[in-house]
């Protein structure tokens, strides 16, 4: 992360508005007031929100005449690609003992449906 970043990716990411931008602004580069036709919350709140993901270094910005225009940069993501990487080892872990467990219960015989009423 950037030194001059004043919120890290995490915090970005962590409001489902913000999600939400960052798909939108996947897509193409876009003005706040077609951005906020997206959202039942004001052009400010967007705005706001907007401000935090570039202060991320999430989004990027630039002015097209009078209008600003947003744009995702999603280079910032790698950290939390790499932070969640790590964790992918005890998921598949898990993922794998569930599937010995449930592939043992059928070679026993063991009924696994949960009982009728």
């Amino acid at each position: 992360m950037s030194l001059s970043a004043k919120h890290d990716v995490f915090q970005a990411i962590a409001d489902p508005t913000r999600r939400k931008l960052l798909k939108l602004l996947s897509q193409q580069e876009l003005p706040v007031t077609v951005i906020s036709g997206n959202f039942p919350i004001s052009r400010t709140a967007v705005s706001k929100h907007l401000h935090v993901l570039a202060d991320a270094g999430l989004v990027k910005e630039r002015k097209v005449g009078r209008e600003t225009r947003y744009r995702l940069d999603p280079e910032p993501l790698l950290e939390l690609k790499d932070w969640l990487q790590y964790f992918e080892l005890f998921w598949e872990n898990k993922m794998a003992a569930l599937k010995l467990f449930i592939e043992s219960d059928a070679k026993d015989g063991t009924n696994i449906d949960p009982p009728s009423k």
